[in-house]
């Protein structure tokens, strides 16, 4: 568990009973005691807990692509429009033709889009363009040039034509609106002057070529050529922006240029290179242009620049930079060139067009400020979503009171290891040389060793929060890291990342793949690692909204060390917490903390991927289970249960409110004054259970270990490491023997 619990006054009087039989009694008395099943209403919101519309709209929200809903809703609301308003708007080959000549402004789109995203402007594009369509005609017909050679050296030319505003605006560090303004009046001088002198030439010096004409008018399955190559260049420009590290320093560079400077990000040269991009992508355009068109003229390319802005910012790329991505660009650009070619066939002139495209501007601008402002505010409103959650009656604790969880004062009085030293160990476990470790809140692992664990050490420092632990056979410490994931630390204290990932699930909204709560793990006898992840809809930061929610947002995920793979094996689980191997290695016990139970799931034998309740009738909320010495298991009460939060529980829209209205520390959760640690058996019967009454030593426990007649205590806001002698333990019973994964 994560540390932004906090304690609340213990409840008056809780109501309910447990039962009078004693310890050792039959499994029919102590195995899932028979439970209320509530009125209709109550089980219809049981079967429907994990179904709201709400819920899907918070996920959907959530997405990053969901940025561009407006722009695509403009979109789809302009085909309609002109489908209505124009003959045979969606015939076969109107489709065809617009989408050729979509092609060569979406690679200018692209590049603006780029350029843009890294927090510059380039409006010099336009008259790239144009001198890549010239070079092309003039190369290829007026000087004879094959085709092979033509590309490249067009290519080359744009990203020429990138590297003069590279080097002035990333080098020198000018002024990018301004020094693309004076580069774009330079290359549309030149462009000018070699039309005037080369056009008749070029006219006059025409050759064929089947290949230049595929590039301009061909197709492949109906698909026009420049749309193909478009659509190649735009998937390999979104993984570059959304999965490789350039990518990812271009966006950061956009976002805040001198934070990505301090990172160590090399900005100028990233500048540099984002223009030569762009130079490049607006090259291409100018030689598909030459190919479908076969002409020059001096309006060529003339405002492709301001359309190429509008497109980029009408699809939602930010003009502050940092923001955006390939795909809105293009669904921009897509929005320009649909309303001005339908504009242009129902007769509007160009004047009114360019109005028409200044007001949705104005618009999109508007919208992508409003909905950017907004977004995030209204996920934060929406996205907790509590379920109904009914648990087990509340059971009496108070002395006297003859229940098997009957409060006593047992753990009091402990002895404290490492007293001000450690702070929050959530987990404890000792190694085979007797030598105690804590994970600790600052994102290190503290080791005691001595006769009376007397000396202390860090023995990692490695960040994050550590959280549940284990030996493996190598004696390496396996651990789950909140919001990091699957770690190991070798004996002499590396550290090396196991995975930080799982399989994704294809009928979810939002990523699954990726850990975010590592709560607590053990090792199974052939070596696989079986651990939870309490939540996987928050992050580590927030995990407490998880237990307002009391939704199956939890599972179990195995890794195979001997193939490297990562998967789910259990989902819809509510906080899982705990795990431990059984005693005969063939299940796992673990814990679902808001839902008050104790199930096993079997990893082998005849019952392999079954799934059995062991226990949901316990004072409070279960955290980790460790092995005993007697073929049993020790398991932690984190939060006594109180009837007003058993209450809450049946009530979301309370919980909901609660959320909204009062701060994380004001908000209704279990008892964590009392420390409990509960021991029970293979069929879920009580053996004992251990509280510290006046929680003056353990107020919290959330793990425990059994070693040689001693029972260790770790808990979450303790700053100590509690022990105490256990009566009737085996004194020779070795605690890491009991380790499946040291055997």
């Amino acid at each position: 568990m994560a540390d932004t619990l906090r304690s609340v006054p213990a409840a008056s009087k809780a109501t309910g009973a447990y039962g009078q039989n004693p310890a050792g009694a039959g499994p029919s008395v102590f195995l899932r005691p028979p439970r209320s099943r509530g009125t209709l209403r109550e089980r219809m919101r049981v079967r429907f807990r994990d179904w709201s519309l709400q819920l899907l709209l918070s996920d959907l929200l959530s997405k990053r692509w969901m940025e561009a809903v407006f722009p695509f809703l403009i979109m789809v609301g302009l085909v309609v429009f002109f489908a209505f308003n124009i003959d045979n708007y969606l015939s076969a080959y109107n489709i065809r033709e617009t989408a050729r000549v979509f092609g060569e402004f979406g690679f200018v789109a692209l590049a603006m889009a780029l350029v843009v995203m890294s927090g510059g402007i380039d409006l010099s594009l336009g008259a790239t363009f144009a001198l890549a369509n010239f070079a092309t005609l003039f190369l290829f017909h007026y000087l004879s040039w094959p085709l092979a050679a033509v590309l490249p050296a067009v290519l080359a030319l744009g990203a020429l034509a990138g590297a003069v505003n590279g080097i002035l605006i990333g080098i020198l560090r000018t002024r990018a609106f301004l020094t693309t303004l004076v580069t774009m009046i330079v290359f549309r001088a030149i462009s000018d002057l070699l039309y005037k002198n080369y056009s008749a030439p070029i006219v006059m010096n025409m050759r064929d070529s089947a290949a230049l004409d595929f590039l301009g008018d061909g197709d492949v399955l109906g698909i026009p050529a420049n749309v193909l190559f478009l659509g190649v260049l735009a998937l390999a420009g979104h993984l570059f922006v959304t999965r490789t590290r350039p990518g990812w320093h271009l966006t950061a560079i956009g976002g805040a240029r001198r934070t990505a400077r301090h990172a160590g990000i090399r900005v100028r040269t990233a500048i540099f290179r984002v223009y030569v991009a762009a130079g490049v992508i607006t090259a291409a355009a100018g030689i598909f242009y030459a190919a479908r068109l076969v002409s020059t003229s001096a309006d060529t390319g003339r405002n492709w620049e301001m359309l190429a802005l509008t497109a980029v910012v009408m699809g939602g790329v930010s003009l502050a930079g940092g923001k955006g991505s390939v795909m809105r660009a293009l669904i921009g650009a897509l929005i320009v060139m649909l309303l001005t070619n339908g504009l242009l066939r129902m007769g509007v002139g160009g004047g009114a067009s360019s109005v028409v495209l200044g007001l949705m501007l104005l618009a999109a601008v508007a919208i992508d400020v409003k909905w950017s402002r907004n977004r995030y505010k209204l996920i934060k409103k929406i996205y907790v979503v509590p379920a109904y959650n009914r648990l087990p009656d509340v059971i009496d604790v108070r002395p006297g009171s003859g229940s098997l969880f009957e409060i006593n004062d047992r753990l009091s009085g402990a002895e404290a290891i490492g007293l001000n030293r450690v702070e929050g160990p959530e987990d404890i476990i000792l190694d085979r040389q007797g030598r105690l470790y804590a994970a600790c809140r600052q994102g290190r692992i503290m080791r005691f060793s001595g006769e009376n664990f007397e000396h202390a050490e860090t023995f990692v420092q490695m960040g994050g929060r550590p959280l549940g632990m284990a030996f493996d056979r190598d004696d390496n410490l396996i651990l789950c890291n909140g919001g990091m994931g699957l770690y190991g630390v070798r004996p002499d204290g590396e550290v090396w990342r196991i995975t930080d990932q799982t399989n994704r699930s294809w009928w979810k909204i939002n990523d699954d793949s990726r850990l975010r709560l590592a709560d607590d793990l053990d090792i199974a006898p052939d070596g696989r690692i079986y651990f939870s992840e309490a939540t996987e809809r928050y992050e580590m930061h927030s995990w407490l909204l998880d237990g307002m929610e009391a939704r199956g947002n939890g599972r179990i995920v195995c890794h195979d060390p001997a193939t490297g793979k990562t998967r789910t094996v259990l989902g819809n689980l509510q906080f899982p917490n705990g795990i431990c191997t059984a005693h005969d290695g063939q299940s796992i016990l673990f814990a679902e903390t808001w839902a008050c139970t104790v199930k096993r799931y079997w990893i082998a034998g005849p019952k392999k991927g079954r799934v059995e309740l062991v226990l949901d009738r316990m004072p409070g909320s279960p955290d980790n289970i460790n092995r005993a010495s007697d073929g049993s298991y020790w398991l932690a009460i984190v939060g006594v249960m109180t009837p007003s939060y058993h209450l809450a529980m049946r009530h979301p829209g309370f919980r909901k409110r609660m959320t909204k209205r009062t701060s994380a520390d004001e908000w209704l959760l279990p008892n964590i004054n009392r420390g409990c640690v509960v021991k029970f058996d293979d069929r879920g019967r009580i053996l004992d259970v251990l509280w510290d009454l006046g929680g003056r030593d353990h107020p919290v426990v959330t793990s425990m270990r059994e070693h040689r007649g001693y029972l260790y205590l770790g808990g979450i806001f303790n700053n100590r490491v509690g022990r105490i002698k256990l009566e009737g333990a085996d004194p020779d019973w070795y605690g890491p023997d009991s380790y499946w994964g040291a055997r």
